[in-house]
């Protein structure tokens, strides 16, 4: 798997342009294909593709199994005639997605276009969707899960009927017949989005573009997830956590971070030698070529914060499955093409966990400067065995990381490379295709050198994220093709 020296770019799918409000898997995707491939990139990193929750974070999602509609290109839905030609999409255009808007009007449509296929007289194109029904073992639970919400007015599954929070079979059976037909709805969206998907990954693929996907080690308690596996997870009679799972003070914030996702019951979880996770994986790669495991160290120890905390400061370690996790992961998923994401608080058991898998860890290099020589972020002590970075979502943008430094602290940066203040951005790219890490993956922001405006998430904050939108001129910008020449320089162009 990394035997050839790589790069590419982060970005989100829903960071695209295009004419609905938020990035598909439409014209606008095989476009920033032809891109990356005119550019010399072989990677393509994505965040997680689920269908977000409450703050439309890709890392909270409904399910870990299933994709989110609105990444649902239309325009293939009008092309196979399960929408009406001209059907206008009056959705705000601009350079960040008005969520709100976009959910409206798609949904509006998407749900048009579902019962107009299902109404439909039996052709080929259904015959595939009833053999997608089938080979989906989780879809049933979850297209049941978001009719159930639709039907309770996006309550919680915690505040359900006690035979629906329980899964009583006669409850499931009596509420599936009753929203059959959103259930049907649901389960269309989601044959539409993997199919779609799969038609954009081929592309990618043929054009010798590698899916660099994203999972996040916890999934978001109110989800299919959880509702359909509540015993693989820490939770009271109710259904709610005890203990929720979270990241302790660090650089990007003085409380730490209380995700408020569930515990998993990792006895529970060995005892079924990590049969859900095992299934999950499986799906994942079917998706993406490379997966990157989000918060990598909580399999070795996690920050467990009692469920009655506000922050995340008054939580403690607690020791994860480690070993015995991967060795039945590798077994039941040979090979492992996995991106460990070991940012934070490291232990040396966390790095050989990591080193006894051969995981390449992540090295950012706006991180490289808060210390002397020795820092493990600065190129001169990069390994082989990593991944390069500039920033990620997590991160402001390079500019805007920039100029927010106290100025020692831009000399430094300066100072090491080599360079005036105005080239830090792309002296730092240069500098990050030129280490020794097999691979280098640049956010998108930074080819562009955008400030702050760019920045696609900051941690702790729970609004006003993930809404970054792509201009359309970025094709034509000049450090696209000096990408292309210092990625031949580097020896990042698919050669050994």
């Amino acid at each position: 798997m990394y035997d050839i020296r790589r790069c590419g770019i982060l970005l989100h799918p829903t960071s695209l342009p295009g004419e609905e409000g938020i990035g598909t898997f439409g014209a606008e995707a095989r476009r920033f294909v032809d891109f990356l491939h005119a550019a010399g990139q072989s990677l393509w990193q994505l965040l997680p593709l689920g269908q977000p929750g409450c703050g439309n974070s890709p890392y909270s999602c409904f399910s870990a199994f299933a994709g989110n509609p609105l990444l649902i290109d239309l325009a293939q839905l009008v092309s196979e005639g399960d929408l009406p030609a001209g059907e206008p999409v009056p959705i705000p255009q601009g350079d960040r997605i008005d969520f709100q808007a976009v959910a409206a009007t798609k949904e509006r449509l998407l749900t048009l276009a579902a019962d107009r296929f299902l109404a439909a007289k039996e052709d080929e194109r259904k015959r595939e969707f009833w053999r997608f029904c089938d080979a989906s073992f989780w879809l049933h639970d979850f297209a049941l899960f978001m009719a159930l919400k639709k039907h309770f007015g996006g309550d919680s599954w915690t505040v359900w009927p006690q035979k629906l929070r329980q899964r009583q079979s006669g409850a499931l059976a009596e509420y599936g017949e009753l929203l059959g037909r959103d259930v049907g709805r649901q389960k269309y969206l989601q044959w539409q989005f993997f199919r779609q998907w799969h038609g954009l990954k081929r592309y990618a693929n043929e054009r010798d573009i590698l899916i660099v996907g994203d999972a996040p080690i916890f999934v978001a308690h109110d989800s299919a997830d959880v509702w359909c596996n509540q015993h693989i997870f820490i939770l009271d009679e109710s259904g709610a956590p005890t203990v929720v799972a979270g990241v302790p003070p660090d650089y990007f914030s003085a409380t730490g971070q209380r995700g408020g996702n569930p515990r998993y019951d990792w006895n529970a979880l060995g005892n079924d030698h990590y049969g859900w996770w095992g299934a999950r994986i499986r799906s994942d790669l079917e998706l993406y070529d490379i997966l990157r495991i989000d918060h990598f160290r909580g399999f070795e120890a996690y920050w467990e914060i009692p469920a009655t905390e506000k922050t995340a400061v008054n939580g403690r370690w607690v020791k994860g499955p480690g070993n015995a996790f991967f060795a039945a992961l590798a077994a039941a998923c040979p090979p492992l093409p996995i991106i460990a994401e070991d940012l934070g608080i490291i232990t040396r058991e966390v790095e050989e966990l990591r080193d006894s898998y051969a995981f390449p860890g992540m090295k950012i290099l706006q991180f490289a400067f808060d210390s002397g020589a020795s820092n493990g972020y600065l190129p001169h002590n990069h390994i082989q065995n990593c991944v390069v970075y500039t920033g990620t979502h997590d991160n402001d943008t390079t500019a805007g990381w920039f100029t927010a430094l106290d100025q020692d602290r831009k000399n430094r940066v300066c100072s090491y490379l080599h360079c005036q203040a105005e080239q830090v951005v792309a002296v730092m790219t240069r500098a990050a295709l030129a280490s020794v890490a097999k691979y280098a993956i640049i956010p998108m922001q930074d080819l562009l050198s955008l400030d702050s405006s760019g920045r696609m998430n900051i941690p702790g904050v729970a609004d006003g994220n993930w809404g970054w939108r792509l201009s359309p001129g970025y094709g034509d910008n000049a450090a696209s093709n000096e990408l292309k020449r210092l990625s031949a320089l580097y020896n990042r162009n698919g050669q050994q």
